[in-house]
């Protein structure tokens, strides 16, 4: 039997070797704390906190905004200095928090929590919803609106998403290695609300320590199972991963619950653990360091706020000046302007490199080699889709499917003519999808 997967996807140099050996490191602040009020899709968060108000470490700061929507919460103790505009890592000037540390990192008192067998499923759905915990893969959509699907008994499949398919990053792959019980506990909370679910973490084939340890782990776990993933881009995409286990394919029309599953990423489930068993809010993650840039790439646990420019330094700072530095994977992520922007809770690596290979790359006209149709987990024309984006053609550009590319940039990767391909169907997407919504 072969390993499990989907059609396409690519093999690019996955860089992990870097970091991957590096275990998670904590790194404390030395600076002010940026908080911004909008790190999840949905509602911005709305601030309960008032300028020179003295807060604590794990008390709420901002509450959600909407029923789409996260709180924010502290993760240190000290003064609040104001209400102020600042980058966040996509380059965009948001309303953030700003907290002066005290240093002290003096905590609130954290109510006491009931054994999870003892809490009601409203119970523990709200608590996650308390924490502020969101996706933190990258979506940053919130985890109580995923986990309240409209028909909760059809709900067949809670996927773990351990492929962490992007090159470099391998936050989740320590997070896999040293918080084993975390993340089963994680998985255990959310299959506490859905009784007709089995809970599968999919797992990519090259991380072989990874898999022998959760399958130690859910030995004794009947609802729940390893499965492993032939090792390949996208493979931790949504959809891609839930056909992989499934064999269920969902469309842009469709969530995940409509084809009977919940995908959850590692760091995610690792902070539902931390909220329903320990009772404590969203205040850290884990964050990768690395690129060929970076002198001492790694892994750090990191409190949300802390100044990006304090991690890369936590990293040994760069050893070259870099041509480019990513937030996220260098498939999905984001070019930074600058450093001085925050962690949030959706960043999972910050990546400098020597070189700038996108801007080092001279676009030439289309060949129609079919390389990126070959290669196109969605199963769409991606040269067409470019073609009718570049001419603005929305109406065609729908009607040829381009809303079904999940912008993984596959195509643009395996492209000879150097096209910028997910670029150019990317921003026609996101034009096509706002119109859709007005309608």
């Amino acid at each position: 039997m072969g390993l499990l997967t989907f059609k396409g996807g690519i093999h690019p140099n996955d860089g992990k070797s870097l970091a991957k050996d590096q275990a998670i490191a904590e790194v404390l602040p030395k600076g002010d704390l940026v908080y911004p009020l909008s790190q999840h899709i949905g509602a911005p968060a709305s601030p309960v906190v008032q300028k020179g108000d003295h807060v604590l470490k794990g008390q709420k700061i901002a509450e959600a905004g909407g029923f789409v929507s996260a709180p924010v919460y502290a993760s240190v103790s000290g003064t609040v200095k104001g209400l102020e505009k600042h980058f966040n890592p996509t380059g965009s000037k948001v309303d953030c928090i700003v907290i002066e540390n005290d240093g002290e990192y003096a905590e609130v008192e954290y109510p006491e929590v009931k054994p999870l067998n003892e809490l009601t499923k409203e119970e523990v759905i709200k608590m996650i919803g308390d924490a502020g915990i969101v996706g933190m893969g990258g979506a940053g959509f919130p985890t109580r609106v995923k986990l309240s699907p409209k028909e909760p008994d059809k709900i067949e499949y809670i996927i773990a998403n351990c492929a962490e398919c992007e090159p470099y990053i391998t936050a989740d792959y320590r997070r896999m290695l040293e918080n084993t019980e975390e993340l089963v506990s994680g998985m255990r909370v959310i299959l506490s609300l859905f009784e007709n679910a089995k809970g599968i973490f999919g797992v990519e084939d090259n991380k072989k320590d990874c898999i022998e340890k959760l399958k130690e782990a859910v030995k004794d776990e009947p609802r729940m199972e390893v499965n492993v993933l032939q090792t390949k881009y996208p493979q931790g995409a949504e959809r891609q991963l839930i056909y992989a286990v499934t064999k269920r394919a969902i469309n842009s029309a469709m969530l995940p619950a409509d084809a009977g599953c919940i995908v959850d990423n590692v760091e995610t489930l690792v902070s539902i653990h931390r909220a329903v068993v320990e009772g404590k809010p969203l205040m850290e993650r884990v964050v990768t360091v690395s690129g060929n840039a970076v002198a001492k790439p790694g892994n750090f646990r990191v409190l949300l706020g802390t100044n990006q420019q304090e991690l890369v330094e936590a990293a040994g700072g760069f050893k070259t000046e870099p041509k480019k530095v990513i937030s996220g994977g260098p498939m999905m992520g984001f070019a930074m302007m600058t450093l001085d922007t925050p962690v949030t809770k959706t960043s999972s690596s910050i990546l400098g490199f020597t070189e700038d290979e996108v801007e080092k790359a001279k676009p030439g006209p289309c060949i129609n080699c079919g390389r990126c149709v070959e290669i196109c987990p969605s199963r769409i024309i991606p040269s067409r889709l470019a073609d009718y984006a570049e001419r603005h053609d929305e109406e065609t550009f729908t009607a040829q499917n381009g809303l079904e590319c999940v912008e993984c940039g596959s195509c643009s990767y395996v492209c000879p003519a150097k096209r910028p391909l997910k670029q150019s169907i990317g921003s026609m997407r996101k034009i096509a999808l706002a119109n859709r919504k007005k309608k």
